[in-house]
């Protein structure tokens, strides 16, 4: 008599170690599913309060690097909250216009004193009461 299928015999204690794992495993799965959705009276994940943008940059002065190397952003769910980022880039970009303006007006100036000097003669780095240091004055003779 040949047999086409070998027949396996399992022990009744395999049954019973298969049915325990199942059962703690559903238990488990259960528990941590109730501990995530709250599954009692009080939330167990409460809702965090999303980050909002206090402005660090100074309103009282001009922006320096050590300003701009704090700021921070808060983030958002992903990357950096648009409107947050747009504020502090026209607030930068406000600053540097101004700063712009400021060196522009200040270069102007400058180049006017400049040719005010060549046409007239005068030095722009002479100090009121220095003494001309090219030659002589009028009445005074050199000492020898």
């Amino acid at each position: 008599m040949a047999r086409s299928e070998p027949v396996e015999v399992s022990a009744p204690g395999e049954m019973r170690v298969f049915w325990f794992l199942l059962l703690t495993m559903v238990v488990v799965v259960t528990a941590v599913t109730l501990a995530v959705v709250g599954g009692g009276g009080s939330a167990v994940l409460q809702d965090v309060e999303p980050q909002r943008f206090t402005d660090p940059l100074p309103t009282t002065r001009p922006v320096g690097r050590a300003d701009v190397e704090a700021l921070r952003l808060p983030m958002a769910a992903r990357g950096y909250r648009m409107a947050d980022v747009d504020e502090a880039l026209s607030r930068l970009g406000a600053e540097l216009a101004e700063r712009d303006a400021r060196i522009a007006e200040l270069e102007s100036a400058l180049a006017g004193a400049q040719a005010s000097a060549v046409t007239t003669g005068t030095d722009l780095f002479k100090q009121p009461g220095d003494r001309p240091t090219g030659g002589l004055a009028r009445g005074e003779d050199d000492g020898r």
